[in-house]
């Protein structure tokens, strides 16, 4: 079992909450449009890597990935995030969150498994009720920036209209059992805006437009050397 502290932001009321957090999902190809989806394949395809077995599909990675520090340490410079909602299960509730499903793509040319499990997956520290949200959830709005040779750049944007709901992406990952306790999944995420490519400082976050407030997380990527 893996605890990460997060403050519960309830509109009138913030509380803080320690969530056990037994199981962290990836769940890719998310999307409801099938010529968006393909897009995000066909960018990939571009890089080397090969189209998935299923859409969408339902990478496991160690909870331990799972953090809320403001850097992350990556080995070599082929990685790079991604922005994503984040559900989290406890005591039958589901939290929102927002996460970056950072990525080696080196590694992702030849295992995508594999690649998923060697990067952090930064994600912000503050959380929402799904039922909060769950009314107006299509018009919710994932946006990410990165710092790339020293300028910040939109690098997506998008709204979850274009994301499978989230009714569906639970009973087709967990069988229609609902969404079990101590799990976190990413739920998906957009096309890069000018291409896939690393970045030194990723920012996200996922802003509700009609209860005026956001999400938001940042982390700088740390590079280590690879030398053999």
């Amino acid at each position: 079992m893996f605890d990460l502290t997060f403050t519960i932001d309830g509109q009138d009321t913030t509380v803080p909450l320690t969530l056990p957090i037994d199981h962290a999902v990836i769940a890719g190809w998310t999307g409801r449009d099938p010529v968006a989806r393909d897009k995000h394949i066909a960018e990939l395809e571009a890089i080397g890597i090969a189209r998935p077995a299923s859409t969408p599909i339902y990478y496991r990675v160690s909870a331990r990935r799972l953090t809320t520090e403001d850097s992350i340490e990556v080995c070599g410079s082929e990685s790079s995030g991604e922005v994503e909602f984040v559900l989290i299960g406890w005591q039958g509730r589901i939290f929102v969150g927002v996460g970056s499903d950072h990525t080696d793509r080196k590694v992702e040319t030849y295992s995508v498994t594999v690649s998923k499990q060697m990067c952090d997956k930064p994600i912000a520290s503050v959380l929402w009720e799904y039922e909060d949200v769950a009314p107006h959830w299509d018009q919710m709005i994932l946006r990410s920036h990165a710092w790339i040779d020293g300028a910040r750049v939109l690098y997506q944007e998008g709204t979850l209209d274009a994301m499978l709901p989230v009714e569906e992406l639970i009973h087709r990952g967990f069988g229609g059992k609902g969404f079990p306790d101590g799990y976190a999944m990413f739920g998906g995420t957009f096309a890069a805006i000018g291409g896939i490519r690393p970045a030194s400082r990723f920012e996200f976050e996922l802003e509700d437009p009609v209860l005026k407030r956001s999400l938001r997380h940042a982390y700088d990527v740390i590079v280590l050397p690879v030398l053999g």
